[in-house]
């Protein structure tokens, strides 16, 4: 029977042979270990063959509820004619005889998976010199076969990502008392008193979807939902597809100073009023807010400018303006394809990084066609899958912009048509137009809709 170990095709790849095999012969001396070991390592993590076959092997004798001992294991590895090839019962034997206890299983199955890392990340610079040498690929082509060819190399398992019952329920049970000693919204505030009452504030992994005609207010609104945010101490990062970042600057500056817009604008502006917004500049300043003004922005980029903020800042929410203006990664052949990409695309972020995205989006013109011209769920613009895949759509209804002599000016409607994990309902709110922000109403109104 060989003794000598097969492995695979690179000997001078990372691994720890002693590490691999205190894995194993820790779960022969005790099979529960395997419990604690499978959250951390696949049998792909194993560089040695013969220990990849053999933890296979102990997968299936645990999935079947058989008991993991040196008769058990060698029987399986026999059936699928790989006895032989692990070096025989005498191995299994050694394996038990190396380790005396299997006390520090995940420690070892930790120190097999950094191992594993090293070499992914080795392949990894491999096939992104051989892409970086292709010069039939565009650079964007490029670039997404980096970020796809590095996000495989990381897809490590780790025992944070999948927990025990008891588990997660002391998490939420830690958010549950924050929320019934301290009144504390569940989620991330919106700034907004009665949207926050309705929601429970943002959550996190959840995609929001903030829809309207054009002049409806869709940025103002994400903007000063973006800044409650950064006011709050919260990192966020600003994407504005449509307006330059010294606009966005202006807004920003005039939303929290009470400034009008338009005089700040011009620059008509008294000695003090100029000395107020050297002031408010100061403030705006010290937000924990990044932005982006960049063009033609495709969701791999983001996903990869999201990831290194993260790593290197942290982050708490991001905001895309809009939607409609973003690239896609792939010519599929339509708009409603690409948007419905783009769409899939933000959720998965928001999934990923554990943060809320939000996006504006533009709705289509067939509800100006309707006497009643408040937005509902058909009306998203170019691609059903917007629904699908949000998890809250709130749409902005503002009667004076299609009544100039409307009973109700500065009035707006925030109107939450779909929450995934709570109730819907229409929140009033009022924009100061000189600001272009939006603001509490003085009228607290909640019209819960029907679920």
């Amino acid at each position: 029977m060989p003794i000598n170990p097969p492995m695979l095709e690179n000997p001078a790849a990372p691994y720890s042979q002693e590490a691999e095999e205190a894995v194993l012969g820790s779960i022969l001396v005790n099979g529960k270990a395997l419990v604690e070991v499978m959250p951390l390592v696949n049998a792909e993590d194993f560089f040695m063959l013969r220990h990849q076959y053999i933890y296979q092997a102990m997968q299936r004798l645990f999935e079947a509820h058989k008991p993991i001992d040196t008769l058990t294991l060698g029987e399986e590895l026999a059936n699928y004619g790989q006895l032989d090839d692990v070096g025989g019962r005498v191995y299994l034997i050694r394996l038990i005889n190396n380790t005396p206890t299997s006390t520090y299983a995940a420690v070892y199955a930790e120190i097999v998976q950094r191992a594993a890392v090293r070499r992914k990340l080795l392949a990894a610079a491999d096939n992104i010199r051989v892409l970086a040498l292709d010069e039939e690929k565009n650079i964007e082509a490029v670039l997404s076969g980096v970020t796809s060819t590095l996000e495989v190399a990381m897809n490590t398992r780790s025992a944070d990502t999948e927990k025990m019952i008891w588990a997660a329920v002391s998490t939420y049970y830690d958010e549950f008392e924050a929320r019934a000693l301290n009144g504390a919204v569940p989620g991330l505030p919106s700034g907004f008193r009665d949207l926050d009452a309705l929601l429970g504030g943002y959550q996190r992994g959840d995609f929001i979807i903030t829809a309207g005609r054009p002049g409806m207010g869709k940025s103002a609104l994400i903007l000063t939902i973006a800044m409650h945010m950064a006011q709050r101490g919260k990192r966020v990062a600003f994407y504005t597809l449509e307006m330059p970042t010294a606009q966005l600057v202006e807004r920003m500056i005039s939303m929290t100073g009470g400034i009008n817009v338009q005089k700040l604008r011009a620059g008509k502006l008294s000695p003090a009023e100029q000395s107020r917004v050297v002031d408010i500049m100061a403030v705006v300043s010290e937000l924990p807010m990044m932005i982006d003004d960049g063009s033609s922005l495709t969701p791999s980029q983001l996903a990869r400018r999201l990831r290194r903020m993260q790593y290197h800042f942290g982050l708490d929410a991001v905001f895309v303006d809009y939607l409609q203006l973003m690239g896609s990664d792939a010519k599929l052949g339509s708009r409603e394809l690409e948007i419905s990409h783009i769409s899939r695309s933000l959720k998965a972020i928001a999934k990923d990084l554990n943060i809320p995205v939000f996006a504006a989006a533009q709705l289509n013109r067939d509800l100006e066609k309707r006497r009643n011209k408040r937005p509902q769920l058909s009306d998203l613009r170019e691609s059903g899958s917007l629904e699908q895949d949000t998890d809250i759509v709130q749409f902005i209804y503002r009667d004076e912009v299609y009544n100039d002599d409307t009973e109700y000016p500065g009035q707006a409607e925030l109107i939450v048509e779909k929450h995934r994990n709570g109730a819907t309902g229409t929140v009033s709110l009022y924009f100061e137009k000189s600001l272009t922000k939006f603001m509490d109403s003085s009228v607290s109104r909640i019209d819960l809709h029907d679920l």
